[in-house]
């Protein structure tokens, strides 16, 4: 019971990511990208994943760059951009 008063007074994290902001998904070119910038010192560091369904498996590529940005929003974008380009360059070698 002081549990929940204390969640929901301080707020907690249901999957530990504290920091960590909603995914937003994006398909391209039959890969899924999904873009969670992580929160660190006050910016938004550019992370997320890569996946792509291989019969009955899903491949999956994450990958977390130095960049950081300001806004949570920019952040998202700029993981899609460079996904993209990555997806672009090497296609399906980025599970390799």
């Amino acid at each position: 019971m002081l549990g929940k008063m204390f969640k929901s007074l301080f707020g907690s994290s249901e999957d530990g990511n504290k920091g960590a902001s909603k995914a937003t998904a994006v398909d391209y070119d039959g890969y899924m990208i999904v873009a969670e910038p992580q929160q660190t010192n006050g910016q938004w560091q550019v992370s997320g994943r890569i996946e792509k369904q291989v019969g009955d498996t899903t491949k999956v590529h994450t990958f977390i760059r130095a960049d950081t940005l300001p806004d949570e929003e920019a952040a998202k974008a700029e993981m899609i951009r460079k996904a993209k380009m990555m997806i672009d360059q090497v296609g399906d070698s980025i599970f390799d």
